[in-house]
């Protein structure tokens, strides 16, 4: 079985985000970028299907900008086998849709007929938490979202998922589409050799128009502010000062 997981590059979650001074989104200069951690949690589980004889072949995929190849080199790096970059945008602020996302992912999925395909839920930079839910749509396969549990068995996929009620566990029939959660694994850290030996690795570039895709954007971003600053907090004498400070502020 071959898997496919898509994997993009995001603001690295360690950096504090600026929003630019005109409002029009968040300023990328000079700005740490790695792969989005529910992406990362996805390669990881590929690999780990790949070193328990379930999966032959694990192919990564990005789209976006040129810049992505790091992305992808890291995800060789970690155990990949092979990666395909669709070069979809030269400004590193234009985002691809989660529409197109999914239709180029159509694409290359009828090309490369995986059995598997591996999203993370969503990209920490638009928190869309669409594009998983879209290919399944588009190809009619079967899907299974926010995994935080998995297992193969036979020409099926058991996944466990958080609901507000507790824990969920269904089965779907493959081939399928599964966005995975958080709690699902720990990924690994590349090692300096596997480094050196994903320079070596296949990575095909490719564009949208390969594909048929017009990544033309449907939506327009208006304005992007910082959230409100948090109102400075203050220090009580004692628990009877916290209750009537806690009544005035209509908390009790």
């Amino acid at each position: 079985m071959k898997v496919l997981v898509p994997v993009k590059r995001v603001i690295d979650y360690n950096v504090k985000v600026r929003v630019k001074a005109d409002g029009s989104g968040v300023d990328l200069a000079n700005v740490k970028m790695s792969m989005n951690p529910f992406d990362e949690i996805s390669v990881e589980q590929a690999i780990r299907l790949k070193e328990a004889g379930q999966a032959d072949e694990v192919v990564v995929v990005s789209i976006g900008v040129k810049q992505s190849q790091e992305t992808l080199r890291t995800a060789l790096a970690m155990g990949a086998d092979r990666a395909i970059l669709v070069v979809a945008a030269d400004d590193v602020h234009q985002d691809i849709e989660p529409l197109t996302v999914a239709k180029i992912l159509k694409a290359i999925v009828d090309e490369e007929q995986p059995g598997l395909v591996l999203c993370g839920k969503q990209a920490i930079d638009n928190d869309m938490n669409a594009t998983g839910q879209m290919l399944s749509a588009l190809m009619g396969w079967s899907q299974a979202t926010f995994a935080s549990e998995m297992a193969i068995e036979g020409d099926h996929a058991v996944v466990s998922r958080e609901v507000d009620g507790g824990m969920q566990t269904i089965k779907v029939t493959m081939p399928t589409v599964i966005t995975v959660d958080l709690r699902l694994n720990e990924p690994r850290y590349a090692s300096l050799p596997n480094i050196m030996k994903a320079k070596k690795k296949p990575l095909d570039e490719k564009t949208a128009a390969d594909y048929g895709v017009d990544v033309t954007p449907r939506l327009e971003i208006v304005k992007t502010v910082e959230p409100e600053a948090r109102a400075a907090g203050i220090k009580v004498g004692s628990v009877e000062e916290l209750v009537s400070k806690l009544k005035e502020a209509g908390a009790v």
